[in-house]
This record gives C-alpha cells, structure tokens and sequence, in this order.
C-alpha cells in the first residue's frame, strides 16, 4: 500500500464558495492558488503529515488531496463512523464511493495498514480507495458556509499511517494504529456498570421509581470500592411529558422536585447517581441571538456564541453540583449537523443555518462544546451519546460506540449492539472506554438471547449497563445479573471479536483469555414474529 508520509500527494484541490479551485506545488510541501494556500509539513520524525491551510480573503468549504497508486493485493478494507455505529461496520473489499470517516485499515492477508487523521481534528476528515489510488477530504466548512479565517491559519488535521507488521492480526493492528491517532486517552478511574432506566421506562418514571431501581442495582454487586451507577435518563427535566421537547431547563419536575436530594438518597442506597442531558436543546427564555433555529418543540442553541457555552457550563456544574458521578450528554451531532450518522456519507452538515461565528469551521465549534462540558462535569465521568467519535476522544471517558438497542426488539440489540462491540473494540482504552449500549432486560425480549447479550457486556472489558424493570426481573435473571456485575467490576482485558473479517455479527469471541462461542441468530415464531412487526419497517 502506498506511504502517504513518504510521498507527497499528485493534486490538491479546494472548494471555496466560487467552486473547485486547484492548487500548483510551488515549493515542496507548498500548494498554492490565487488566495489559497495549503502547507503540508513532516511531524513527529517524518511520522505524520501536518496540513495548515491560509485563505485569508475567501471561504473555504472542503479540501481534497488525491495520490495516484494502485493498490497491490486482494483487500479488505475497515472504515469507522462519524459518531455512532448504525450495525453496518465491515470488512469489505474496495467500493470506490465508499465514505470512510475519520480512518480506516487495509488488510492484505499478511499485514494491516492504517491510514488516518489525529483526534482533535480541526474539519472532519474522510478517506476513499479506489483500484487507482487514495483520496483524502478535509470538510472545513463553518455550518451551512464556508470557514471565513481571515487572517488565521487552520491546523487543519494530522494525518499519520501505518504500513502494518507482517504476522500481527487485523484486530491487534486496529488497536495500535489508535494509539498513534489518540495521544492522551481519557479512562474512567474504575470499570463502569450498573443501571441505566431508558429501555424499560422510556422516560415515565419519578423520584421514588429511581430509588426502588437504585435498590435493586446496589443488591446485585457486592463490589465495595467499586459500586454500581444508576444512570436516570430522559424524563427528569423540566419540560419532559409538556409536548415535543426533551430540552432544557435542566432543572426537576413534579416527578423529580427535588435532584440534589435524589441523588443524595441514591448515594446512600450504594449506587453512583448518573444523569442524562440534552444540552444544546432547551426552552428557555434566551436571546434571540443564542438560537440557531427551533426544531423539536424548542430552540437549538448556537455554540459558536461564548454565552450559550457559558449557559451549558453553568447547567452542566449545576448537575454535578447536585451530587451526579456521571453525566451522559446526547443528541449533540443531531442537533449541530440535522441528521444522523448513517445519512452523513460525504456531507456531515444537513442543515442551511450557519453559525454566529463563522472564523470557526464546524469540527472546532463542536470540540469548543465538548471540551466546556468535560471541564464543567468536575469529577463526574462523562458518556458522549451521539457525539462525533474522533472529536470525543481524548475528552470524555466514555463514548456511546452505537445506535441504541432496545427493550422491545431482539433483532434491534443484535443488529447494533453486536456490531458495534465488535468493530469498535479497537477503541476501547485506545480513544475512550467503548460502551456499545445496555442490556434492555424486559418481557418482551427473549432471555435466552438476552442472557448470552449480557454474557458479551460483562466479559468484555467495557461498561455493562442494564436496564431493568426490578418488578419483572426473575430469581434466574438476578443470579446471572450478579454474576455479570461481579465481572464487570474489575479489569478485563479488551475482548476480541475472533471471526469479525467475514460477518457483520461476530459469534466467536475472546473474553478475558477464553474463545467464547455465542448463537446470535437462533430462529423462533417468536423472533419471526418480531421480524414480520420489526424495528426497521
């Protein structure tokens, strides 16, 4: 495969808002235009490639850089998401239109490349093979437009590369290459389990609701210095249940008077109170200046403005204040970008507003938010939940890998939630603790398939959280829900997916030194059932 840092790339172009412009090499690692200019410079002993770009009197929306070999070898090619997993992660062969954000790793039968962008990026950034050659995107657009930097210079993005050892497997390759992309990963201080009320309660619960699942959560682990969290999602705020709007304020409601006393009682009870957000939506009486447009029964907050994230600090030190050991932020690219990870491809923005400030590229103001949520979170862990996943790294210690399973449909935790585990793994302890979703134990999902769900969480290395109603929940349920938090509790090692090259649903698995078979796809007129009536129609 062809060495990106040892050889400079065939052609530059940049989109500005008059169209494609391309750029002459003027000097070496200098391309040039009427206005533009874009510098590629070695870093770090000529392992990466820094690209800063100046375009102090024009807008820019997008760079692409193309090198022009032909790959050698039949491939396999692994690219990642923008945010979230949607079950469609794969190994697959060369597909020339294929969008693969942020990295991917190429795997010729003897050894994996890697090619790929540092985390913290200034634009989002995507990769493409074909049988010719390698083509890279860098979108810098601010919003709706074109960044304006003016007399700025935009570190743009690092791009680094690896060319692969000979006998290192794919999964041991993924690993390493996200260690060179992510230089200061952020952990939890201890593994990450417990409960989490989403899956069964679907935002109708209350005050007294939480403390009988706080209950049930504390009575399976005997952990001491390791206790379970109890994680309240969406339905503790003000406006939930009045309409559309699942935003702010973030204070209680009727069913939740009093947050800084729940969380005090959930303390007490020996769980680790958690909270769920939706920081950028809200209903509150703010300056009009603060709205970056209404959707969802409210108004979506424009954090390019220094006020808004000093709005959003404030709210998220309040509900660390209350006592809250995690936080769990979502909807964040949604309601940045108008739409959902799956429908990005090459153009992450969906929507035809710009930010206030428009010196800033997208990626910038998204990681501005981020890095002022993880400084007003304290000590609290923090779950990005729908937060772009090369942006989140680094900041929080947690992301949510994958689109959310569920409560109701087996096949929606099959097709997500394994998927995500597997083709995410990499990540985990590399960018972030990796958490590909909950366990949704109610009746309506079948526990023989559930139980082996439950059996991967647990095993895995990553956080377990379950979702449970306690008043339904079995005495065979309860032992084996033990058992999974004892083993969650503790370190593990990551768990590898043994058979991920050649299925979408790895059943061979690695967990904690043990090749570990499960049967994902066991069919039932139940199960059929639920295909007939399923998720996805």
């Amino acid at each position: 495969m062809i060495n990106l840092i040892a050889s400079g790339p065939a052609a530059v172009v940049i989109r500005t808002a008059n169209g494609w412009k391309e750029l002459a090499q003027v000097r070496e690692g200098s391309w040039e235009s009427a206005g533009l200019a874009l510098t590629i410079t070695r870093k770090h002993a000529g392992e990466s490639l820094l690209l800063t770009l100046e375009a102090p009197h024009t807008s820019v929306h997008t760079i692409k850089m193309r090198w022009n070999e032909p790959p050698a070898g039949n491939l396999l090619l692994l690219g990642d998401h923008w945010e979230r997993g949607y079950g469609d992660m794969e190994w697959r062969g060369i597909v020339p239109e294929r969008v693969m954000p942020w990295y991917f790793l190429a795997f010729d039968g003897i050894r994996t490349a890697g090619y790929g962008v540092k985390t913290g990026a200034s634009a989002f950034c995507f990769w493409q093979l074909d049988t010719d050659g390698i083509t890279f995107t860098a979108d810098v657009t601010s919003g709706s437009g074109g960044v304006m930097l003016g007399e700025r210079t935009l570190a743009v993005a690092e791009i680094v590369h690896d060319s692969g050892s000979e006998g290192e497997t794919p999964f041991a390759a993924a690993r390493r290459f996200c260690t060179v992309m992510c230089d200061n990963p952020v952990m939890p201080k201890q593994p990450v389990y417990g409960g989490n009320n989403w899956y069964y309660a679907y935002g109708n619960s209350s005050h007294g609701e939480i403390l009988e699942d706080s209950r049930f959560m504390s009575s399976l682990s005997s952990h001491r210095t390791n206790r379970p969290y109890m994680v309240i999602d969406d339905g503790w705020q003000l406006m939930s249940g009045k309409g559309e709007c699942n935003g702010g304020p973030w204070t209680g409601n009727t069913s939740f008077p009093d947050m800084a006393r729940l969380a005090g009682e959930m303390t007490e009870i020996g769980v680790k109170p958690g909270l769920w957000c939706r920081p950028l939506l809200t209903q509150e009486d703010v300056p009009a200046e603060w709205i970056r447009y209404s959707a969802s029964g409210g108004y979506v907050l424009d954090p390019s403005i220094p006020d808004v994230l000093h709005l959003i600090r404030d709210s998220v030190q309040r509900m660390a204040g209350w006592g809250f050991e995690l936080l769990k932020h979502d909807f964040t690219t949604y309601d940045l970008l108008g739409q959902w990870g799956f429908t990005m491809k090459s153009s992450p923005n969906a929507l035809p507003h710009a930010f206030r400030d428009q010196s800033r590229t997208t990626a910038e103001i998204t990681l501005d938010l981020y890095k002022t949520i993880a400084e007003a979170s304290g000590q609290a862990v923090v779950i990005g939940c729908n937060t772009v996943s090369h942006l989140s790294a680094g900041l929080f210690e947690i992301q949510r890998t994958g689109d959310d399973t569920s409560g109701k449909w087996w096949e929606r935790t099959r097709y997500m939630g394994i998927n995500t585990m597997a083709f995410r793994m990499p990540q985990h302890g590399t960018f972030y603790s990796h958490d590909a979703d909950c366990l949704g134990l109610t009746n309506e999902v079948p526990w023989e398939l559930n139980r082996q769900w439950l059996r991967l969480l647990a095993g895995s290395g990553t956080p377990l959280f379950v979702s449970a109603d306690p008043s339904i929940v079995t005495p065979e349920q309860t032992r084996e829900l033990r058992q999974a938090f004892e083993l969650a509790a503790e370190p593990l090692p990551a768990a590898e997916p043994l058979d991920w090259l050649r299925t979408t649903c790895p059943s061979r698995w690695l967990l904690n030194g043990k090749e570990t078979a499960f049967e994902w796809n066991k069919v039932s007129a139940e199960l059929l059932e639920e295909k007939d009536n399923g998720w996805w129609r």
